[in-house]
């Protein structure tokens, strides 16, 4: 006799009722799609990939269209051509059915990604891609997080914001981080003052749709990686607006990057021209800026800065774009057994391949399910979410993870753990594609799919890609 209310007479109904409604669904599981959440460049050829495969699939995009995430930067040129930006089951897909592949050599902006390729993969899938689907919970059918026996054989079930529920076999969550950035104070909290006063996000369209936002104002930029160098460069074309870099080290070196020395020219580039805007006094650089508090006064916005040993400095502007990076949300995922690296929220088997203390992105090693695995089995983060924190984020390893992640769901783990990125020697771009396409284009800056390969040297800029 127990007096518990949870007594062995209640726990053991509960957990034969459970069994059986596990044993009811793990019968329906081989019917059941796979749910990829997130419909940019990394979900798309996940899709790709299942559909090579014979596997059902549904696509779930949070955006009123495919690639949101990509269309907010649409007006940014990425580093890379064409030739590495296209997932290669994507193309066989888009080839059969008579898709004309853009020149290989160019280097696209967010907005031609999507018209030339994202677009046209997508309309493959037709319905089996649901936009204005965002996915607000993740679980088990009928099981918590606490709850094991027979988990394994239960369903995913996605909730979405509009209260509708989805089953699905298995989970390829490739929803990004694009709408999680980090905090504009330093020591990763919120600046006192932060969420009062009006704070624009990274790689704005400055010269484009919001040029009335900056023109004619004093515009304070943070951060130190190549989406703070986008917007500063874009800024500087604004003859009238007084421009503020504020970054936390003691010197703009490895925000410069590698220069002439850099094995994509166009990213070289950015670097370049940002340390002659600097030298010639056109961008203002406040070093060891730890940004602490913000507020309004009758002049502008004061951005007030403490350093770690009390010293503080200012500077009053009209507006402010925090390129910080950003964070991963695993929020819709708090029901299921992750097992996240506590310094970076990768995977814990990741994390040491990635870690920006020690990678760039040239140097991270190719890698695939086994190293994205959580203790919930088929559940995957995948493409930039996968890394976290870490900016050595590489398109094209994006790729290489939902293929070895697919191969497993599939079964086929031999390929599966194959994993390999075919990447030139030489690098991916030459210094004369780069040059002729700026004199048509401007020059060629982004936070994707810039590629190098391993063995070369690389900018140790925070971000690779961002």
């Amino acid at each position: 006799m127990s007096d518990s209310c949870c007594g062995a007479i209640a726990v053991e109904i509960e957990q034969s009722a459970t069994s059986q409604d596990a044993r009811a669904a793990s019968g329906q599981m081989g019917e059941l799609p796979v749910v990829v959440i997130g419909a940019g460049p990394v979900g798309l050829a996940a899709a790709a990939h299942l559909a090579e495969r014979g596997i059902d699939l549904t696509v779930l995009e949070a955006g009123d269209r495919v690639a949101a995430s990509v269309a907010r930067w649409g007006h940014v040129r990425v580093f890379s051509p064409y030739r590495y930006n296209i997932d290669a089951a994507a193309r066989r897909l888009l080839q059969a059915d008579g898709w004309t592949a853009p020149d290989a050599d160019w280097l696209p902006t967010g907005a031609e990604l999507i018209d030339d390729y994202l677009a046209p993969l997508a309309k493959l899938f037709g319905d089996k891609v649901r936009l204005g689907a965002k996915v607000t919970a993740i679980s088990r059918l009928g099981y918590d997080r606490v709850r094991t026996g027979g988990r394994e054989q239960a369903p995913f079930v996605i909730r979405l914001d509009d209260g509708a529920e989805l089953r699905a076999r298995a989970i390829i969550d490739a929803s990004g981080t694009y709408t999680s950035p980090n905090v504009l104070g330093a020591s990763g909290l919120p600046a006192h003052g932060e969420n009062e006063v009006s704070v624009d996000h990274a790689l704005p369209d400055v010269l484009g749709a919001d040029r009335d936002r900056y023109e004619g104002r004093r515009v304070l930029v943070v951060g130190a990686g190549h989406s703070a160098a986008t917007t500063l460069l874009a800024l500087a074309e604004l003859d009238d607006t007084a421009i503020t870099w504020a970054i936390r080290a003691g010197d703009a070196a490895r925000a410069y990057g590698g220069g002439a020395a850099d094995a994509l020219p166009a990213r070289g580039a950015l670097g370049t021209r940002l340390r002659a805007h600097v030298e010639s006094g056109r961008i203002r650089l406040l070093t060891g800026f730890f940004t602490h508090r913000v507020h309004v006064t009758d002049q502008g916005v004061e951005v007030v800065s403490r350093d770690p040993s009390g010293h503080e400095q200012s500077v009053t502007v009209d507006r402010i774009v925090s390129a910080t990076g950003y964070r991963p949300d695993h929020a819709i995922a708090s029901e299921l057994r992750l097992d996240l690296d506590p310094v970076l929220g990768s995977t814990r088997a990741l994390a040491p391949l990635i870690d920006p203390n020690q990678h760039s992105c040239g140097t991270v090693p190719a890698h695939g399910v086994d190293e994205l695995a959580h203790p919930e089995p088929g559940y995957y983060a995948v493409g930039v979410k996968s890394y976290g924190r870490a900016p050595t984020f590489l398109m094209a390893t994006g790729y290489e993870q939902v293929r070895s992640v697919v191969a497993a769901i599939a079964g086929d783990w031999e390929a599966a753990r194959d994993v390999r990125l075919d990447l030139p020697e030489t690098g991916v771009c030459s210094s004369s594609l780069a040059e002729a396409q700026e004199q048509r284009t401007g020059l060629a800056t982004g936070i994707s799919g810039g590629l190098l390969s391993t063995p070369l040297p690389v900018a140790t800029a925070g971000g690779c890609c961002g």
